[in-house]
C-alpha cells in the first residue's frame, strides 16, 4: 500500500495506528492514502475548521497542567513514558469537540449514560487509586466528573492510563510492624503462621529463605504484611489500543480520527499557559 511522507511541526509520530515520541522537533507523519476514506467529509470539515476557532483550544492549559500532574505522579513506575498533552487534546476533539453539547461539561465523555469507565476508575478494584495523584483522588467523585469539565478531563486521562497499565501484586510489610522470632508448633504451616500473625505466605517465605519445611521447635521470623496492588508496566500508547481500551471499540473509526486530528493540532499555535497546577 503506497504511503506519503509529510513533515509537520511537532514531536509525535503516527505509523499505521501507532505513535511514539521522537527526540527531534519535527513530526514525521506517515499517511496511508486510503486511511481516512471511511471518515465522513462532514466530520473532517468539522475538525478542519477547529484550528482557528478559539473555543476548540479553551482546555489547552488545563490539559497541560493535568498531564504534567500525571507524568510527575507516575514517572517512577516501571516502563512509564511521559504522556504528551497534545494526544489528550486530540482525544477531546474526537470524543466531543467544541460543537458538542458535552464540550463544557464532559469533554472526554467519561461518565456519560451507560459508560462503565467512571465506576471502574473510582471503585478501587481495577487500579485507579494507583493512577490518580493524591489530591485528585481526594477531590474526584462520580458527580464531579459528570458535571465539572476539569474533573472530567482528570477522570478521562486517569481511565486511559489505568487501561494502559499492567498491574500485579507485591507483599509489603504492615506499617510499623517489626520482625520477630516465633517457635513452630505441631501442625503449623506457613499458611497457618501467616493467618495467625496477619502476614502472607510469600512474605514469611521471603523472611525465611533457608526453610523449606516446618518442624515443631523450629524458630522462624514473622512480620505482619499485606498484598498490595502495584503497577508492573505499561502497554504502548497506540491509537489502536486507545480504540480498544478507552473507546471499547465503540467507534470503528476511532483510531483513524485520532490520527487525522493530531497533525491538525500540531499545526496550530501552541497555547501559552502560566505555570500552575490543575
Amino acid at each position: 500500500m503506497p504511503v506519503t511522507i509529510k513533515k509537520l511541526a511537532g514531536v509525535a509520530t503516527l505509523v499505521l495506528g501507532a505513535w511514539c515520541l521522537l527526540p527531534s522537533t519535527s513530526l514525521i507523519f506517515l499517511e496511508v492514502q486510503t486511511a481516512y476514506a471511511r471518515l465522513s467529509k462532514q466530520w473532517q470539515a468539522y475538525v478542519d475548521s477547529a484550528v482557528h476557532d478559539a473555543s476548540w483550544h479553551q482546555w489547552d492549559c488545563d490539559i497541560q497542567a493535568i498531564v504534567n500532574a500525571y507524568n510527575e505522579h507516575l514517572q517512577t513506575t516501571k516502563g512509564f513514558s511521559a504522556l504528551d498533552w497534545r494526544l489528550i487534546k486530540a482525544l477531546l476533539w474526537v470524543e466531543s469537540g467544541a460543537g458538542s453539547h458535552e464540550w463544557n461539561k464532559r469533554p472526554m465523555q467519561i461518565g456519560v449514560a451507560n459508560d462503565p469507565g467512571l465506576g471502574a476508575l473510582l471503585d478501587g478494584n481495577e487500579g485507579g487509586h494507583l493512577i490518580l495523584p493524591l489530591d485528585y483522588k481526594k477531590a474526584l467523585t462520580k458527580t464531579s466528573a459528570k458535571t465539572d469539565p476539569i474533573h472530567n478531563i482528570r477522570a478521562g486521562i486517569a481511565y486511559l492510563l489505568m487501561r494502559m497499565a499492567y498491574f500485579g501484586w507485591e507483599n509489603k510489610a504492615a506499617k510499623g510492624s517489626v520482625v520477630r522470632d516465633v517457635e513452630v508448633k505441631k501442625g503449623d504451616s506457613f499458611y497457618l503462621l501467616a493467618k495467625r500473625y496477619g502476614s502472607t505466605v510469600a512474605h514469611l517465605k521471603a523472611l525465611n529463605p533457608e526453610i523449606k519445611t516446618l518442624h515443631p521447635g523450629q524458630h522462624v521470623k514473622v512480620q505482619a504484611a499485606q498484598l498490595h496492588k502495584t503497577i508492573t508496566g505499561w502497554r504502548p500508547l497506540t491509537t489502536a489500543l486507545m480504540h480498544a481500551r478507552y473507546n471499547g471499540f465503540g467507534d470503528s473509526n476511532y483510531a483513524q480520527k485520532i490520527e487525522y486530528v493530531l497533525p491538525i493540532i500540531q499545526q496550530g499555535t501552541p497555547a501559552q499557559c502560566p505555570s500552575s497546577d490543575a
